[in-house]
């Protein structure tokens, strides 16, 4: 029988809601393979180290984004023989969801890093290394689905937002427009999604509207749909 040896890294598909776009986390390669391509951030496992605290590690290391608010969950696994030129890799992919958009510090093997919109790189994979453009198209997909049935929203929040301002992220990653009045319906209806602060804010303009935060609920029932129509 013959002995195979691989090695095991974790990638980051970190997304976060900024300027009315959904925009992904995005290093560009210092080293070979694939110098100055593009590449979700990630890196080895340590031979003692849990997936879960590899992920937090690359995420500090690679980026300098703080692990404070960040929703990370693990997306899937990559193991495709000719997905790494050094040789058999497999990869634990994860998704990390922020609140805002902290400015990108790029790690010692990285040659830059920036947020980068989602629909600019699924539209040319090619530029990203590895198979790192099939990695985003399932977490965006990810991160889309779970909008539905989970208040994940709220992490693309900060800790108080407006209605408006959680139906500006549904919009945004779900690339659909959805009634005002009826979101609302929906948001405040849904036992555990939100929870009322009592305080009101003007930064959206016009009137005052009031502070939600995110409830304790961990699943939405009913769910929230994505709207048919997409927005052209």
């Amino acid at each position: 029988m013959t002995s195979r040896q691989f090695s095991v890294t974790v990638d980051l598909a970190v997304l976060t809601v900024a300027d009315d776009t959904l925009k992904v986390l995005v290093v560009r390669r210092g080293v070979p393979p694939f110098r100055g391509r593009w590449a979700l951030p990630g890196g080895f496992v340590l031979a003692r180290e849990d997936l879960m605290d590899a992920a937090r590690r690359e995420l500090v290391e690679e980026t300098g984004v703080p692990l404070r608010s960040v929703h990370l969950e693990q997306l899937g696994s990559y193991g495709s023989p000719g997905r790494d030129p050094r040789g058999r890799v497999v990869t634990v992919a994860h998704l990390a969801l922020l609140p805002d958009l902290p400015e990108p510090v790029a790690g010692s093997d990285a040659a830059g890093a920036e947020w980068r919109p989602v629909e600019d790189l699924l539209s040319a994979t090619r530029r990203l290394a590895f198979d790192h453009g099939t990695i985003l198209a399932d977490a965006v997909e990810r991160a889309r689905s779970k909008l539905e049935y989970a208040p994940l929203a709220a992490a693309f929040c900060p800790p108080e937002f407006t209605i408006a301002e959680l139906r500006r992220v549904y919009e945004v990653v779900w690339g659909t427009e959805l009634d005002p009045r009826n979101f609302h319906r929906k948001v405040t209806g849904t036992p555990g999604f939100v929870e009322p602060t009592g305080e009101s804010t003007r930064r959206g303009g016009g009137r005052p509207a009031r502070l939600y935060r995110a409830g304790d609920a961990t699943l939405l029932h009913p769910a929230m749909l994505r709207a048919p129509h997409p927005v052209r």
